[in-house]
């Protein structure tokens, strides 16, 4: 028996928040490598050389600054990602004209993802904004950038809303879409493609395929992802926290600025702790999301 369409939304969205959660725990310090990346290409020489100056200038907390705003980023982005993708789903087997049970392709399946990244991007925007703000602070304040670092989450939200108002959480809203539309199709696509070439090699369903193959897919989608849309995320990087200084263009101006002056390469800054972190994180995210959706929906068959 399938659950009630409201039942149905609220199992989507809590086990997207587990598999957010996940995801967080066990990707969070190279995600800060990332951004400190990002945002001072020529700071750094590397990812070991970025990795090893936080962890002996800072020590461990350094590269687990911004885990509270990330945590509340990832469980609402992908609480608000994945009930939205059910929803998805749903309009698509409408406009279709399939009946609500329909098993739908890969295609309509990463479509579904795109269209869902649109709203789960309006919850991401200010928690990542907080998030790549708290982990380049000690960089922004050694180098001038800002007179004095704010330490933690609600020092860092009393700044922006002292001195931008509440449209100041939304920097890089626009280059948060721009990457999620694209990068969700990708995303959902390459995740379910792999389980399907997964499922028809084990000879089973997609749902029975096990932990190792749902946690590769999910590396591999997040692989995808972030091949696609780097550039445009080092570009919202560098918005949301350049914005700190009040005077931080928008995201063709951005974009211009880093080709010109510190050329493409800039744009990829940062690319190896990600493509290291995805398959942990994003295999920890669908392994999550995919466990405790399916414990919850077992409560509904018959």
């Amino acid at each position: 028996m399938a659950p009630h369409p409201v039942v149905q939304a609220i199992i989507d969205l809590s086990a997207g928040a587990t598999g957010g959660a996940a995801c967080v725990f066990s990707g969070q310090p190279l995600d800060t490598v990332k951004v400190k990346m990002q945002t001072f290409p020529k700071l750094y020489r590397g990812f070991i050389h970025c990795f090893m100056s936080t962890y002996k200038q800072v020590g461990l907390r350094g590269l687990y600054q911004g885990t509270s705003p990330a945590l509340m980023a990832n469980i609402a982005e992908n609480a608000v990602l994945f009930m939205s993708y059910g929803f998805c789903q749903q309009v698509i087997r409408f406009t279709a004209g399939l009946h609500s049970e329909a098993v739908l392709s890969d295609v309509q399946k990463a479509c579904a993802g795109s269209v869902a990244s649109i709203f789960s991007s309006l919850v991401l925007c200010p928690t990542e904004l907080v998030k790549c703000r708290l982990q380049a602070m000690h960089e922004m304040a050694s180098s001038g950038k800002i007179a004095s670092s704010q330490n933690t989450v609600w020092s860092v939200v009393r700044f922006i809303i002292r001195n931008e108002g509440p449209l100041g959480f939304f920097q890089g809203l626009t280059t948060t879409i721009a990457r999620e539309v694209p990068g969700y199709f990708c995303f959902f696509g390459a995740y379910e493609l792999c389980r399907t070439t997964f499922a028809d090699y084990m000879k089973c369903g997609k749902d029975d395929i096990g932990v190792a193959p749902i946690v590769f897919s999910g590396g591999f989608g997040g692989a995808c992802l972030w091949l696609v849309v780097y550039p445009m995320d080092c570009v919202k990087s560098r918005i949301q926290v350049m914005s700190m200084t009040g005077k931080q263009a928008g995201f063709f101006k951005t974009f211009m600025t880093i080709t010109r002056t510190e050329g493409v390469r800039a744009l990829y800054s940062g690319l190896t702790p990600t493509m290291i972190r995805t398959f942990p994180a994003n295999g920890a995210l669908f392994l999550g999301y995919e466990a405790s959706r399916k414990l919850m929906m077992r409560q509904f068959d018959s």
